[in-house]
């Protein structure tokens, strides 16, 4: 016996990965583990076996043996840690499902931790997309320990890495079906999982899942929220092998720059429900008989053919297409004698500048000047949509297109103009992504001082 144990300690490390007896096989993995552990670096011959059969992998992290298997998931994290990013990107198409399928629901938790390990190394080495892809099939699993492990390792990943480095719309999307499971075990595990997103989303991620949930689920959610509300804004605990060399390098620089390194990291995430939003087909809602209502001598048919565009607006993200007409319509309503009319026409414009953003940057030179045009109106609910609208467009364009009409208007002749026209102008000036260049800083001081003389 001792003479075959011999033998078999004499094979190749992949010849002993696929032997018959779990017990070749176990030692196999440990002594692989070993000798990746001793290489002195990545272009090490002792890799290139299994860069080249991902094969080896997938049998070693499903091993059919458990405790051959806690070896063999073992041996894949020192195959990572050590073997670098071709070691991730040509092994992980092979491993990723079982190990989510075999490794992460396993009764020993040092296995359950390895297979999390190497999820979180796969992300470390490349990037998450290809692992989150991978991972999200089985939430469909039939065995519910599958999915609430998968749930679990997506709730760690998570808190790792934040959603800088992990998108969370994919895993958004699939949540709410598992909310409905009949397993209580997978439900604790999305509330967990539901719970670690908001700490980084807040409010935001309600925009792709929360209608989903039945009223009695968004309750108990609402309730574990609360606690997260206190908390302060979380913080990417674990590096990217990529943004570890970063830093590094930045540690051997002068210290100040190394201080604003510092400030930047801590920077919290700020989401924005438009970037988690799926763009909704705005145009195949408008009524056929829009324009033919719009061109009505009825102001009634008129307000009715505005409130049906607003309630297809009013969304998140609209997908990009042909609003020419549209754009025009809204525009000549601005001349409108019904007040109401105007109002809701200022909340389409409104709408449609945030749920397009640059793509509404085309229709702002057509849009924007009836608007100023119209700020003569002193009832303050119309002057507030007006100023909303104005606000919109600004923010899908920028400063230096808006500034040649904001200007202008500011010369009107009706006081009330002038005086909406520079409420706007302090309100851009607050929130421009990019700051006026020394000419504009000109004109505008130039304009506002003209004004001081104004009765």
């Amino acid at each position: 016996m001792a003479d075959q144990e011999e033998d078999f300690s004499s094979l190749p490390l992949p010849d002993r990965f696929t032997h018959k007896n779990w017990k070749v096989r176990k030692q196999g993995y440990e002594d692989a583990a070993k000798t990746f552990e001793t290489t002195p670096d990545e272009s090490d011959p002792a890799f290139r076996p299994f860069l080249l059969d991902s094969g080896l992998w997938k049998g070693a992290v499903a091993d059919s043996n458990v405790a051959a298997q806690q070896d063999g998931i073992n041996a894949l994290c020192a195959f990572l840690k050590f073997g670098g990013p071709q070691a991730c990107i040509r092994s992980r198409n092979a491993t990723v499902t079982p190990i989510a399928e075999k490794g992460l629901s396993s009764t020993r938790a040092a296995t359950k931790q390895s297979a999390l390990e190497a999820l979180l190394l796969y992300i470390e080495l490349d990037k998450s997309d290809p692992i989150i892809d991978d991972l999200l099939p089985s939430l469909n699993n039939k065995q519910p320990k599958i999915i609430a492990a998968t749930l679990a390792a997506l709730t760690s990943i998570f808190h790792a890495y934040g959603i800088k480095i992990v998108d969370p719309k994919p895993v958004l999307k699939a949540l709410a079906k598992v909310f409905g499971h009949a397993d209580k075990n997978v439900r604790a595990e999305a509330q967990n999982l539901a719970v670690e997103l908001y700490r980084w989303l807040r409010e935001a991620m309600k925009t792709l899942f929360w209608n989903e949930l039945k009223p009695v689920q968004q309750q108990d959610l609402e309730k574990l929220f609360e606690a997260v509300k206190q908390e302060p804004p979380p913080k990417q605990e674990r590096l990217l092998r990529s943004q570890q060399v970063a830093r590094a390098a930045s540690s051997s620089a002068q210290q100040d720059d190394d201080a604003e390194a510092e400030v930047e990291e801590d920077q919290p995430v700020e989401i924005d429900t438009f970037d988690l939003a799926e763009p909704v087909d705005v145009l195949s809602k408008v009524p056929a008989d829009f324009q033919e209502h719009m061109a009505s001598s009825k102001w009634k048919d008129r307000k009715d053919a505005l409130d049906a565009l607003f309630t297809a607006a009013n969304t998140d993200r609209i997908k990009d297409g042909s609003f020419d007409d549209i754009v025009a319509a809204l525009a000549k309503s601005m001349k409108d004698a019904n007040i109401a009319v105007v109002t809701v026409a200022a909340n389409c414009i409104e709408c449609l500048a945030k749920g397009l953003r640059r793509g509404f940057a085309k229709y702002r030179g057509r849009i924007m000047p009836p608007i100023m045009e119209r700020l003569k109106e002193k009832k303050q609910s119309v002057a507030d949509a007006l100023g909303a609208a104005l606000d919109a467009v600004f923010a899908s364009t920028g400063l230096s297109e808006c500034l040649e009409d904001i200007l202008e208007y500011l010369k009107h002749k009706n006081p009330q103009v002038k005086s909406e026209t520079l409420k706007f102008l302090i309100r851009c000036l607050k929130t421009t992504r990019e700051a006026p260049s020394k000419p504009e800083v000109k004109l505008i001081a130039e304009a506002s001082t003209k004004l001081l003389t104004e009765s």
